[in-house]
């Protein structure tokens, strides 16, 4: 044993190694990783991109996360992959949730200048319907349906004309040929246009986004518009109205009226006519305009001009209209998931 000890000091002094149990009491050296893929670092600029993106997308920051470390901190690339992933869960859950009833939802007017639009979007419950992110999803609407309007301004000589407003299409073309543009859109019309300037693809692309948020069944049902020359006006009501979280001229209800009126000159009161007549349009639900001659009573009582005012039942619509110096040439009325309790009905 004294020969073996000795034996292990001299090999100690010549080559200055350790023996083998005494390497397992050294400290552990630093080890050095490799990453198999991109990683988002805990430095204060990359937390600020998370925030940042978090605060832009609404997402989770797991998510923001996962997309900013897939696009190696890239935020626009970053943003682009979170809205295709939340589209592709949204077609899936609107795939699922296809065939629920969508009785709720929202009326959207929008008016700029001598432009008007009226959007329904349907939901299952009232309570989505107040979400905010269901409001942003029916301004988007009304925006598409903006656009799609101010687009077609060059295109009248081939636009097809709508039924609801063949008589006031024909009244505007006698005023001002090739001034004016009508129209309606049905649901899947509706849902094929573009989304906007600053959004990608069509409408039911942001649709899919707002079904996979909030899931419930949604539906884009309906859009009306209408452009008015000089001489004419486009009164409008919404009931029960709130104002949009963010663009001022789009009002928020469960039923909207636009009224096409013809004035020969410029009123003052113009606006306050206009939004008395949608009232009457929404509250007595008339099929038709009429004329002044129309007698109260019977077939006439769906007739609008002869119809008891609203306001006022102790004389017609018409005797209210006539001293105002307009006339009515046609109206549209939206009430929110009409279609949805007929079908049911039946």
């Amino acid at each position: 044993m004294s020969l073996l000890r000795s034996l292990r000091v001299f090999l100690v002094a010549r080559t200055g190694s350790h023996p083998a149990g005494s390497l397992l009491r050294q400290s552990p050296q630093p080890r050095h990783t490799f990453h198999a893929g991109p990683r988002l670092s805990a430095s204060a600029s990359s937390k600020e991109l998370l925030m940042k993106l978090r605060r832009k997308t609404g997402y989770s920051f797991v998510n923001c996360k996962k997309a900013l470390e897939t696009c190696g901190g890239d935020l626009k690339q970053a943003e682009i992959w979170l809205h295709k992933e939340a589209q592709k869960e949204g077609w899936s859950k609107a795939a699922k949730l296809q065939g629920r009833k969508t009785k709720e939802g929202l009326i959207g007017l929008l008016q700029e200048g001598n432009t008007t639009v009226l959007v329904e979007v349907n939901c299952e419950t009232d309570f989505v319907s107040r979400n905010l992110k269901f409001q942003q999803l029916v301004q988007q609407v009304a925006l598409g349906t903006m656009m799609h309007c101010q687009s077609l301004k060059n295109q009248l000589s081939t636009y097809s004309k709508a039924q609801w407003l063949m008589p006031v299409i024909l009244a505007l073309w006698e005023a001002e040929a090739g001034g004016s543009l009508e129209g309606f859109l049905n649901s899947s019309e509706l849902s094929g246009l573009p989304a906007g300037p600053d959004r990608e693809g069509s409408l039911k692309d942001q649709l899919a986004l707002a079904i996979g948020k909030l899931g419930e069944n949604m539906i884009l049902k309906r859009a009306a518009w209408v452009k008015v020359p000089s001489g004419f006006y486009v009164g409008s009501y919404v009931h029960g109205a709130m104002q949009s979280p963010s663009l001022h001229n789009l009002v928020l209800g469960k039923y909207g009226a636009l009224v096409i009126c013809e004035t020969s000159e410029q009123k003052t009161n113009l606006e306050d006519v206009g939004r008395r007549l949608g009232q009457h349009v929404v509250g007595m639900a008339p099929l038709s305009v009429g004329s002044l001659d129309d007698e109260p009573g019977g077939e006439a009582e769906t007739k609008m001009l002869s119809q008891p005012y609203l306001l006022d039942p102790s004389i017609t619509l018409g005797q209210y209209v006539q001293p105002q110096g307009v006339s009515v040439v046609d109206f549209v009325r939206f009430e929110c998931g009409e279609g949805e309790e007929a079908a049911e009905t039946e």
